[in-house]
């Protein structure tokens, strides 16, 4: 199983960065794909998800209105849009995946599959 994070780097408040992840070794379209972030100093928190049988999706607060989750299960890939991006949104982005069967709390209760991560700096 791999999830390979790409997008991240440097960017300034207010700016705009797209993440994407690239999934091999398992039935992509049988599992719930999101992102995770985790803060310097705090614990990983989710951030989007989302499920493809009812294409749900779910969001934390912070980011609601301002970020796009998506996939193409063709490509096994996804995507984290974030727009307006602030100081609070530094951090390490993880792409994970959970098996659906597990519900929509592996959004922000843990997931199964995690990617490495990818470093996001927003500089004010």
């Amino acid at each position: 199983v791999q999830l390979v994070e790409s997008g991240g780097g440097l960017v300034q408040t207010g700016g705009s960065l797209r993440l994407s992840c690239v999934a091999s070794g398992f039935n992509f379209d049988d599992y719930i794909i999101g992102w995770y972030q985790q803060a310097p100093g705090k614990e990983r928190e989710g951030v989007a998800c989302i499920r493809n049988s009812d294409g749900n999706i779910w969001y934390v607060d912070s980011v609601k209105g301002r970020s796009t989750i998506s996939r193409d299960n063709a490509k096994k890939m996804m995507a984290l849009e974030m727009h307006n991006l602030q100081v609070e949104d530094s951090g390490v982005y993880y792409c994970t995946a959970a098996p659906a069967v597990w519900g929509m709390d592996a959004c922000y209760y843990g997931s199964d599959y995690w990617g490495k991560g990818i470093l996001v700096t927003v500089s004010s």
